[in-house]
């Protein structure tokens, strides 16, 4: 009898408990978040609404970046919908010159419109010096933002990436048998794929991301085997897709997914197939960070958050197909992977990939031009 009183006064008190006691707890932690993330130099917002009412009054937002002019003008027509109050445009910018171009502007400190930028794996740590440090990471942790934390670099916690790209092998549905489809990435190294069977990149962008779930060296004596299969060397996954569809070669080891269903699109035949190979390894592209001279920073936050959205996301599929991020559920790569087994690059190996892009090609064994004749 004592114990049931002993619980009826333990129900009472929990029942009385002021209501504000576990916001309150919330914010404790939130604060105490909020301090260690100043403490090592980031600027953390607390509160959603913050960002709004700073965004209001900040009125635009301009980010600079190589996504596709349908893409980008749906993008906008959308965002502003989302909030009226924010002038939003985009900027092109194409290939790797235009963006060493933007980067050495951007460290002359010379002024510039921008307020949004799209890093490139080339040079992508140069920017570091030159972005706000936003904690990201932490705002996104505590419910601030709403953005998937796999799309925020762990290290630098101010980059957002939004597009999980993956490697396929693609196939002429006239050239290639269903016995012969390779069910393995090891499959082509197999006596029957020797000899101009399968096209490969001559820059291995997207075979450097077997390094995700092999490692480097594994890869490499990969590498090494498929450049002793005799495969037809090509330059450019659309150019790939374009052979396959005119019968001129019969497959192609790599080409990423969204490059192969564009590539789809223009093919009223359905000649150009494609299997999804496990396990299967991505990369985060599409990068994006506020710059520090950025003239609306929390414009500039509340369009990280809505690209990283479902819809951002829908709206990218839409238009890029397969361009969305794996870690967003519903979107068209979450649901082509979904019970697949699937590695990312890590935050660190995208920074290195290029170092691994240029082993990948002295491991194809390309014969070197003699400088001294």
């Amino acid at each position: 009898m004592k114990v049931g009183v002993l619980k009826l006064v333990a129900l009472l008190l929990l029942a009385l408990r002021p209501a504000e006691a576990l916001p309150a707890e919330a914010s404790a932690d939130l604060l105490k978040t909020k301090k260690d993330a100043e403490a090592k130099g980031y600027v953390f917002i607390a509160s959603h609404d913050e960002i709004v009412a700073k965004a209001k009054k900040e009125k635009s937002v301009r980010l600079i970046s190589s996504m596709e002019r349908e893409t980008a003008k749906a993008a906008m027509a959308s965002f502003t919908k989302k909030y009226p109050f924010i002038n939003f445009l985009i900027g092109e910018r194409t290939g790797t010159e235009s963006a060493q171009r933007l980067l050495l502007e951007i460290k002359s400190g010379r002024p510039t419109e921008w307020d949004l930028v799209q890093l490139t794996p080339e040079f992508g740590n140069e920017y570091n010096p030159y972005l706000v440090k936003f904690d990201i990471v932490g705002m996104s942790e505590q419910g601030v933002l709403q953005i998937p934390l796999p799309l925020i670099d762990p290290i630098r916690r101010n980059v957002v990436g939004f597009s999980s790209r993956f490697p396929v092998i693609s196939y002429s549905k006239n050239l290639v048998p269903p016995n012969q489809i390779p069910k393995s990435w090891e499959d082509l190294l197999k006596p029957e794929f020797k000899g101009k069977k399968f096209a490969i990149d001559i820059r291995p962008q997207e075979l450097a991301t077997l390094a995700a779930p092999w490692g480097l060296e594994k890869t490499l004596n990969y590498v090494r085997g498929l450049a002793q299969q005799q495969p037809i060397w090509i330059r450019g996954g659309s150019r790939g897709m374009t052979a396959i569809i005119a019968g001129e070669i019969p497959m192609m080891f790599g080409p990423n997914v969204h490059t192969v269903k564009r590539s789809q699109s223009k093919d009223p035949g359905g000649i150009l197939q494609y299997v999804v190979v496990e396990p299967v390894p991505l990369r985060l592209t599409e990068q994006q960070a506020v710059l520090a001279t950025a003239q609306n920073p929390h414009a500039a936050l509340l369009w990280l958050e809505w690209f990283a959205s479902p819809e951002g996301q829908k709206l990218l599929d839409q238009f890029e197909p397969f361009a969305s991020a794996v870690y967003v559920k519903g979107s068209a790569v979450e649901q082509e992977l979904r019970g697949k087994k699937f590695s990312h690059l890590s935050w660190e190996q995208e920074q290195i990939a290029p170092q691994w892009e240029a082993k990948i090609v002295e491991a194809f064994g390309f014969p070197k031009v003699d400088a001294q004749k």
